[in-house]
């Protein structure tokens, strides 16, 4: 959406997921001057960005209100963004530090380095840097404008890059769109003077949401989800190997992918590349005979909870022995778990596995902010009850 917004023509989206967090980038991309028509195909009219009149409200969606504060940094005007309570927590420091380097005007409206932001470019700067192990949403949101300005821009990485899939993603998608970039030892380099072209682009199966119903498989029974891509790039591919790597039987079909249940035995689980799996990983560690490591995921606490003590919580609570570390958890996996009472603290992640887990559990489950999960995943609970679970909404 924010590279159809980018692009000069007029783009076409073919099955879009429009969830809250998706909804609320499209909001973005038409106060910005996108002309958006369609539903199921989203027709994109861009490339004439004007000054918001309003306030862009990014809801509940880090990457949306990333992102388009690099947008916003193209234009010679002030723009003010905001979110949720959730959002206005999350760490922006590292952005604002990033597009002052390159001459923006970018500032915490409280002075305490959160949102709401106001940013007010334009963006000319030929060098910045930033740190890779907070969010890759910071690079992706320094990458995305560069191709448009009159020089080219040098992104320096001054700490590790964490969730390098999805900075890949930015690019692959740049690429498609028309605008080159370089991988540099310590960041990157985008050519200036480079225009995005408009592009009919199908929006690929999501092996993140896939991985709830696969879990539930390896638990339960069996499960199938098509429309996946067996060589998609996406970092949350991943899971097939923890799958794998946990016991459970794992199977391609063309683009469908079963998951069956299977003798789950622990393992060490490296999540630095896909943090976004750590809740559904805990959780398939929690019903894994034997010691389980979850490592190298530090920065799952700044999401929309903290949620490795958000994990180890509810887990906690459903009678696992778990214990939090800084960078991940220990689980002493295989004993029974039961129903419980759960606070998904509204972070949609931890409420759909902690639904998964609830499906294995002896006993009733009740998960607070029931519908939370329509920020990534809209037919969840629909997708759930065809499968056989047994899911009610509490009014």
């Amino acid at each position: 959406m924010a590279l159809a917004l980018l692009a000069d023509g007029e783009s076409v989206l073919r099955r879009p997921l429009l969830g809250e967090d998706t909804l609320a980038t499209l909001e973005a991309i038409k106060a910005f001057g996108a002309q958006v028509t369609g539903g199921d195909e989203l027709r994109i009219v861009g490339g004439e960005l004007r000054c918001p009149d309003a306030v862009i409200d990014a809801r509940n969606s880090g990457t949306t209100i990333r992102l388009m504060a690099g947008v916003a940094s193209l234009l010679p005007c002030s723009t003010v963004l905001t979110g949720d309570a959730s959002v206005r927590s999350r760490p922006m420091q590292p952005l604002i530090d990033a597009l002052c380097m390159l001459g923006v005007r970018c500032e915490s409206t409280r002075g305490n380095g959160l949102a709401p932001l106001i940013v007010r470019g334009p963006n000319l700067g030929t060098a910045t840097e930033v740190r890779g192990d907070v969010s890759s949403q910071f690079i992706s949101a320094l990458l995305l404008p560069s191709p448009l300005k009159a020089v080219d821009t040098t992104v320096r990485l001054t700490s590790p890059l964490r969730s390098r899939p999805y900075v890949d993603i930015t690019r692959e998608m740049m690429l498609r769109f028309g605008a080159r970039s370089e991988a540099l030892p310590d960041g990157f380099l985008v050519p200036g003077g480079q225009r995005y072209r408009p592009q009919t682009y199908t929006v690929p199966g999501d092996f993140s949401s896939a991985a709830f119903p696969l879990a539930a498989g390896a638990l339960t029974g069996r499960v199938t989800v098509r429309n996946l891509d067996p060589a998609d790039a996406q970092g949350d591919r991943a899971f097939l190997d923890i799958l794998t790597g946990l016991g459970a039987e794992v199977a391609w079909r063309g683009d469908a992918l079963t998951c069956s249940r299977g003798e789950l035995r622990g393992a060490a689980i490296d999540l630095g590349d896909a943090p976004d799996l750590f809740p559904i990983t805990a959780v398939m560690c929690a019903y894994a005979r034997g010691e389980s490591r979850i490592y190298n995921a530090a920065h799952v606490r700044l999401k929309e909870s903290d949620r490795i003590a958000a994990t180890v919580q509810f887990l906690r609570a459903m009678g696992a022995e778990v214990r939090e570390t800084a960078d991940g958890c220990v689980v002493e996996g295989g004993r029974p778990l039961k129903g419980a009472h759960v606070d998904a603290r509204n972070d949609h992640r931890i409420l759909m596995a902690a639904a998964v887990a609830a499906m294995a559990a002896e006993g009733e489950t009740v998960i607070g902010d029931g519908e939370c999960h329509r920020i990534s995943y809209p037919d969840f609970v629909k997708d759930m009850r065809s499968l056989g679970a047994r899911m009610e909404m509490i009014p």
